[in-house]
């Protein structure tokens, strides 16, 4: 079976109320490919997440950006995932590397995240990545391969799993990976998936890039066999996220 097209766009900590609801009003308006050719998510801060799905249209899902480890409970400031399920939010976004890195987030407590989404209910993406250090390293491969062997050490069942993989020095500097260098790290995660999990899990899991995907270079992204869709920031404030969904239909004519 296909992998369906998946663009999720993670607004990060941005937005106030007359944005949300401009933003929203904009993906509303927009023609984009129907859901058999393209999945949408749009991930806004938690305080906005009630709105916008109350807001946004029905062929697009939300998700939250993150949540707690286990049950809630005495965790001052988080936000647990019986939360999210109670209020019908779908998805979570886990292990982003600005949360690895600003917060410390280690590949266990990352796995740990993840498994706990999903035994809720929640459909998890869950994002890997390099630093600059790490690529220029030689260890691209080894860091992704970790990152991803702690979630598999947690995690039996990958139907509700996205791999998002964002090299780290691309987010938000306006270095994107090139096509090439996309597909290598896709390949060679699917290979992993293939080698320490299942060849059912590796054929069937989408793996999406993410790491200033823009209107521009989002076509020839999307060309490339590996790449199953996009995890998008900043792009995914502004009227080009439309581009980036409908980089879709290059799969589907491919």
């Amino acid at each position: 079976m296909a992998r369906k097209f998946f663009v999720g766009g993670n607004w990060k900590c941005n937005g106030i109320l007359e944005e949300v609801k401009k933003i929203v009003t904009v993906l509303n308006e927009a023609e984009v490919p129907s859901e058999d050719v393209v999945e949408v998510v749009i991930s806004p801060p938690f305080v906005f997440l009630p709105l916008v799905k109350s807001l946004l249209r029905s062929d697009f899902q939300v998700a939250a950006q993150n949540c707690w480890v286990r049950k809630g409970g005495a965790f001052t400031g988080e936000v647990s995932a019986e939360m999210l399920v109670n209020l019908g939010i779908p998805w979570v976004i886990l292990g982003h590397s600005e949360r690895r890195l600003l917060l410390n987030e280690s590949n266990e407590f990352v796995g740990d995240k993840v498994a706990y989404a999903l035994s809720q209910g929640l459909k998890v993406v869950a994002c890997v990545g390099e630093t600059l250090e790490q690529r220029e390293s030689g260890s691209t491969l080894a860091v992704v391969a970790a990152q991803t062997q702690s979630i598999a050490d947690k995690v039996s069942n990958w139907d509700n799993i996205i791999l998002a993989y964002e090299p780290v020095w691309a987010i938000g500097t306006g270095k994107v990976a090139t096509p090439a260098q996309a597909q290598e790290v896709h390949s060679e995660l699917r290979k992993w998936l293939q080698d320490n999990v299942s060849a059912q899990v590796a054929s069937s899991t989408r793996i999406i890039y993410g790491g200033s995907v823009n209107g521009a270079n989002c076509k020839e992204l999307a060309a490339q066999p590996d790449v199953d869709g996009f995890l998008v920031g900043g792009a995914s404030l502004k009227p080009e996220f439309i581009d980036i969904i409908k980089s879709a239909t290059v799969k589907k004519n491919a």
